[in-house]
């Protein structure tokens, strides 16, 4: 099924999207230093059901990046972003399937727009910072807020480097200025509460890998037990990137949790 590709205005911002299919929406959402072609493996077989939305976030990709540091000085804008990217689609309601700080955006859209949100699909969020997300971060160069060591980024991490540098290609260093921007939520991510968790009624299904080199599994018990309407799937021998690595599986739950969701 062919993907369209767009530009909106929303938020003040130019937001790049592609789209395909039709029925319930369903809005990707990638996490940070992502963008949407991440999403691009399962956009053909979800597009059979559901009207396929994917955006590259605030500043990644070719979804404009901001002069104004609004990533790091008000987190809550990707909230906002995709409220106003519902809005310009003209969407009353939407299914929300992010991953990683997706996952945290789409989770957060839930709580504070509730009736916007007829379902959740999310994983590797971030519950709260353990000392193995911060020890990995430090090995791959987040030395803290804001402070990159690049030489030791391009030793440790040098294929995610080449990525970002073809993904992240607005100007010269893009991929740096994001990255440093990224930094702060990375290791200082808002949290949610268990409490708003708990506020949260959508149905939703989370998705963890049980090798999650950032956040242990235990996390996702935790934001399992939380959610009161939840599902929790478990993938064997998966870490963080379980999207790219385990595309049959992941496909597959996605798939048949949408399949399940009653229509309007």
């Amino acid at each position: 099924m062919t993907s369209q590709s767009s530009t909106v205005t929303a938020n003040d911002l130019t937001i790049y999207y592609e789209e395909s299919g039709s029925g319930d929406p369903l809005i990707l959402l990638h996490g940070a230093m992502g963008s949407g072609a991440h999403w691009r493996p399962y956009a053909s077989r979800f597009a059979s059901h559901n009207r396929v939305i994917i955006p590259d976030a605030r500043d990644h990709g070719r979804t404009i990046f901001t002069e104004t540091d609004l990533t790091r000085s008000n987190p809550d804008c990707r909230i906002a972003d995709v409220v106003a990217l519902m809005d310009a689609l003209a969407l009353d309601k939407a299914i929300l399937c992010g991953w990683s700080g997706g996952g945290d955006t789409a989770l957060k859209v839930a709580r504070r727009y509730p009736k916007r949100v007829k379902a959740l699909i999310v994983g590797g969020t971030t519950h709260h910072v353990s000392e193995e997300m911060r020890a990995t971060l430090m090995v791959m160069g987040l030395d803290g807020p804001g402070e990159i060591n690049v030489a030791r980024a391009r030793q440790a991490i040098p294929d995610l480097i080449a990525e970002w540098q073809q993904t992240h290609a607005q100007f010269s260093d893009h991929w740096l200025r994001l990255l440093e921007r990224q930094s702060h939520l990375m290791l200082n991510p808002p949290l949610m509460p268990s409490a708003d968790l708990a506020a949260i009624e959508a149905p939703t299904l989370i998705i963890w890998g049980d090798r999650d080199q950032f956040l242990p599994v235990e996390q996702a018990v935790e934001v399992y037990r939380a959610l009161p309407n939840a599902q929790l799937a478990i993938i064997p021998n998966a870490d963080h990137f379980v999207t790219r690595t385990h595309q049959v599986q992941f496909g597959q739950l996605v798939t048949d949790f949408l399949l399940a969701i009653p229509m309007r």
